[in-house]
């Protein structure tokens, strides 16, 4: 019995009176979809991942790429994702790898969700005359103030203040480590966010020294490989993530693939090139809020306290639940990643199935803080699938404090979401290890790309603030009363706490 090739998602056809048979095509594939054959150009479209990079390539636009209908018999349980699985998994026996972040059809909360905007008897706000305060202080806050005037006159504050992060916009890069990323790709996204006067997470994959330049705006990352980790690497950030979980891996592991491992990032990571990176699914140190909060401990103590410390987890059901017990530990900030959270490789059951929402995962965080009266002991990171400045005003209304972006700065940089980032054949150099492609990323055009970003973002998010009367970013933290849902269920409605359109 034989199962038989699999008809290809994609069909490549070139033009044959605009080709010029330059070879472009052929130099800027990875994956092996053109070859020349005399003076012809053959096309293989199994191979093509829709990645465009032929198609941006060509100087005469002599090549077309199309999705190919689904051949199959159709049937609504019975897909062809469902029947390419059962057939690709019959063969291998193995676990199927998938890039990016959940690709199911599940409706997009953020989508769902609309601003409100002032009019008449609450008149809006004009950025453009009128300032409106971005800057955003990650960390602790004290319930109050303890001032105390002494005999000269002068004010003190006798409150010890925590350290914080100061940002000039709500919005950071989310951690992407040398290994899943190339370097250029990391030294491009360090400048953005050191220009734009953000921060960036390092991933679990340590620091290189191309980016010591840029380690003031740096968040180290201590995940369960414990991969990069010593004093010297936690004292260079500007703060110190434990990574617990992963938005699109909830409760698994990271596994870099030992042909990713080469020169370089052996060095950074401190593990033997050419080796798997495999990190375990639990920190083994870690197996209760208790033992959570040694380690937090542990790490301020070796930096002298003068770091915040962040914990970040993986959107689940009872995210709330842990939140509450890490805003009780010396963490200064919760990241919640949502299961829409981009990733290197994962597991593509795990991508597709675990998980659950950045948005309800948010709000609900938000309340049981709000609840127990300790929301201002801990500020809420929101990260997994923010697209747009609009995405970022609705999770800061829904409870944030900041949010990351990944996906959307590797897009800034060119990536074209193929999912195939696990392979390590990238060919816009972004997410592969391999010295040809990674030199086709200019880090300089590809900060300022990524740097402009960020600032478009900013200046929509200036609008949409003085468009709802609000002069402060602070003041759109959990402020639900600026949004309303359509189309969402009642039950959805609830754990949201946001009233329905017209309401």
């Amino acid at each position: 019995m034989m199962i038989g090739s699999l008809p290809p998602r994609y069909r490549i056809s070139i033009d044959p009176v605009r080709c010029m048979e330059c070879g472009r095509c052929i130099e800027n594939c990875s994956y092996g979809v053109y070859r020349r054959d005399g003076d012809r150009i053959l096309v293989n479209s199994r191979n093509c991942t829709a990645c465009h990079r032929c198609i941006a390539c060509c100087p005469r636009d002599a090549i077309l790429l199309e999705e190919q209908p689904c051949d199959y018999r159709s049937h609504p349980l019975w897909t062809r994702d469902t029947r390419e699985m059962i057939y690709n998994q019959a063969r291998s026996g193995k676990i199927v790898l998938a890039g990016m972040g959940n690709a199911l059809d599940y409706p997009v909360i953020f989508d769902r969700l609309v601003l409100d905007a002032c009019q008449v008897t609450n008149p809006s706000l004009d950025p453009l005359r009128e300032p409106i305060e971005l800057v955003t202080h990650l960390g602790k806050k004290p319930a109050r103030l303890d001032l105390r005037r002494r005999e000269n006159g002068d004010v003190e504050l006798r409150t010890r203040l925590t350290p914080n992060l100061r940002l000039e916009t709500p919005i950071m890069i989310g951690h992407m480590s040398y290994g899943a990323i190339s370097l250029n790709a990391q030294v491009a996204m360090a400048r953005a966010a050191k220009e734009a006067g953000t921060f960036m997470g390092t991933g679990e994959g340590g620091l290189h020294s191309a980016i010591y330049p840029y380690q003031d705006r740096m968040i180290v990352q201590v995940a369960s490989g414990r991969f990069g980790v010593n004093i010297d690497y936690l004292e260079r950030g500007a703060a110190i993530e434990i990574k617990i979980g992963q938005g699109a891996k909830p409760g698994i592991g990271g596994h870099l693939p030992g042909e990713k491992v080469c020169e370089g990032i052996s060095r950074t990571r401190m593990i033997p090139e050419g080796s798997d990176a495999i990190s375990p699914a639990p920190h083994h140190d870690i197996y209760s809020i208790e033992d959570l909060a040694q380690l937090v401990r542990g790490l301020k103590e070796a930096t002298e306290w003068k770091k915040p410390v962040f914990v970040k987890i993986a959107a689940v059901h009872n995210a709330a639940a842990i939140a509450a017990g890490i805003a009780r530990s010396p963490a200064d900030a919760v990241v919640i990643d949502g299961f829409r959270g981009g990733t290197g490789a994962a597991p593509k059951v795990f991508r597709d199935h675990v998980g659950i929402p950045v948005e309800a995962a948010v709000a609900s965080v938000d309340q049981k803080l709000r609840d127990q009266g300790i929301r201002n002991d801990i500020s809420v990171i929101a990260s997994g699938g923010i697209r747009g400045s609009a995405d970022v005003a609705k999770a800061i209304a829904l409870g944030a404090d900041a949010v990351y972006i990944g996906t959307a700065a590797l897009v800034a940089m060119g990536c074209r979401v193929c999912g195939n980032c696990y392979r390590g054949l990238c060919p816009w150099g972004i997410a592969t290890q391999r010295p040809d492609l990674v030199a086709r990323l200019n880090p300089d055009e590809a900060s300022g790309h990524v740097a402009n970003l960020i600032h478009a973002w900013t200046l929509e998010l200036s609008e949409l603030l003085g468009a709802a009367g609000i002069n402060s970013i602070e003041s759109m933290r959990g402020n639900r009363d600026r949004l309303r849902g359509y189309m969402l269920d009642e039950g959805l409605l609830q754990v949201l706490d946001v009233k329905t359109v017209g309401a």
